[in-house]
């Protein structure tokens, strides 16, 4: 079996009672459970050299404060994350066929932490992160993998066409798959983890 360093295995356990904690009821759980039951069984690591993108520089730092969040299981997470943050290899979105605004390839970036990119990489569940800038939004985009959100910070959220709502540090929610949905950031940067599962789920 695969082994996984200490530092990936902590934000798992982290992210794993984090979401456990937070995502609704129903297909959400369902999913968030499936996840990380799959995730008990490591797969091959790819350590490098992370690599940041200058949005990264501006406001990862801010975004992942343990100091400005109040829940011991969002501390435990966002610090967790800070250890291998430097790990990463952050990137941008194609903004190919997408309605993006002139402020959005510069202004956010993505990450995976477990996925085909990722430190672990597999393709039955992807678990990252994305960052977008003061006043940047996420343009509506949608993916077969059902999805759940776990929100770090304030910003907006639209989900089909709806009205924009704010989940709040803490907050999460659930994308059907195929379902159409987007997110914006205020005054400060938004930090949200998402957690995809993307194939047939086998558990340890």
């Amino acid at each position: 079996m695969a082994e996984r360093s200490a530092e990936i295995q902590e934000f798992i356990d982290a992210a794993g009672v984090a979401f456990a904690r937070r995502a609704g009821e129903g297909r959400s759980q369902d999913s968030v459970s499936a996840c990380f039951a799959a995730l008990a069984r490591p797969r091959d690591m790819t350590p490098g050299a992370g690599a940041r993108l200058p949005v990264c520089d501006r406001c990862v730092d801010r975004a992942t404060d343990p100091d400005r969040l109040h829940d011991d299981d969002l501390v435990r997470l966002a610090t967790a994350f800070r250890r291998i943050e430097p790990g990463l290899v952050w990137g941008r979105r194609s903004v190919r066929g997408l309605d993006a605004e002139e402020s959005f390839p510069d202004g956010h970036a993505n990450a995976m932490v477990l996925g085909p990119s990722g430190i672990e990489r597999r393709t039955d569940v992807w678990l990252g992160v994305s960052l977008l800038a003061p006043h940047v939004r996420y343009p509506d985009h949608d993916h077969p993998p059902e999805e759940t959100y776990l929100v770090m910070s304030a910003g907006e959220f639209m989900q089909e066409g709806g009205p924009w709502f704010a989940p709040g540090a803490g907050g999460s929610l659930y994308n059907p798959p195929g379902s159409l949905h987007a997110m914006r950031a205020g005054a400060e940067p938004l930090f949200a983890f998402w957690l995809l599962r993307s194939g047939p789920l086998r558990a340890a």
